[in-house]
């Protein structure tokens, strides 16, 4: 006796959205942007301004966390559309989740830049007191991710993913990170509690990166 095949529903459980984009500014601003950042560099006392985790980062600077805070045109314009795209972000993850008609406003609250020189990372790591991070590509010097040379990984945050790995489990990436190919122009936003890296770089020019952290509200 033949039976009807029972109904399947899929549930996408615990995921963990990351997006993409280039901000299509970037050829019009980016020599701005390098000249504010190694001016700003020439005028550190200290290779990690921020002090934070100090010894996770090698031959790398690091501003302060106000980066983003400056009274210059070029960042004032960046950080006015990393708002609106973090915004834009997070009203999408969220949809079925807010009232209706809601709509998500972003705030920068830390920002940093990274000038990473020959040899140079910075060990894993996650940003709390926020809700969405992003990581743009400013100057990605040589970072290669063929090579593996200065990218940024990202871990797979469900701890055992990976402790089995056959025909039915392929759909798991098998792999426990994901690596970002370091494109010039290019924008990360991905979600707080991601641990990451970014893999050690080697090349004669600076890998020079744009990261921050934001909260959102409802308006």
């Amino acid at each position: 006796m033949q039976t009807d095949s029972p109904m399947i529903e899929a549930i996408e459980a615990w995921s963990s959205p990351l997006f993409v984009t280039e901000y299509p500014e970037h050829d019009f601003l980016k020599e701005d942007l390098l000249s504010y950042i190694y001016a700003s560099q020439r005028q550190q006392t200290k290779a990690v301004e921020s002090e934070v985790a100090t010894t996770a980062k090698h031959q790398l600077f690091e501003s302060k966390l106000d980066f983003l805070a400056a009274d210059n045109p070029a960042i004032m314009e960046l950080r006015r559309m990393l708002e609106e795209l973090i915004g834009a972000v997070a009203s999408q993850v969220n949809a079925p989740y807010w009232p209706p008609e809601a709509e998500g406003e972003a705030e920068i609250t830390e920002s940093w830049f990274h000038v990473t020189q020959n040899g140079g990372y910075h060990d894993v790591h996650s940003h709390p007191n926020c809700s969405w991070c992003g990581i743009y590509y400013l100057a990605p010097g040589d970072a290669n991710l063929t090579a593996r040379n200065g990218v940024n990984r990202f871990y797979d945050p469900r701890g055992n993913a990976d402790h089995y790995s056959d025909a039915g489990s392929a759909y798991l990436n098998q792999q426990g990170f994901w690596d970002f190919a370091p494109i010039e122009g290019q924008i990360v936003i991905f979600p707080s509690y991601l641990k990451h890296s970014a893999l050690p770089y080697f090349g004669e020019q600076d890998r020079v990166v744009i990261a921050f952290n934001s909260a959102v509200t409802l308006v």
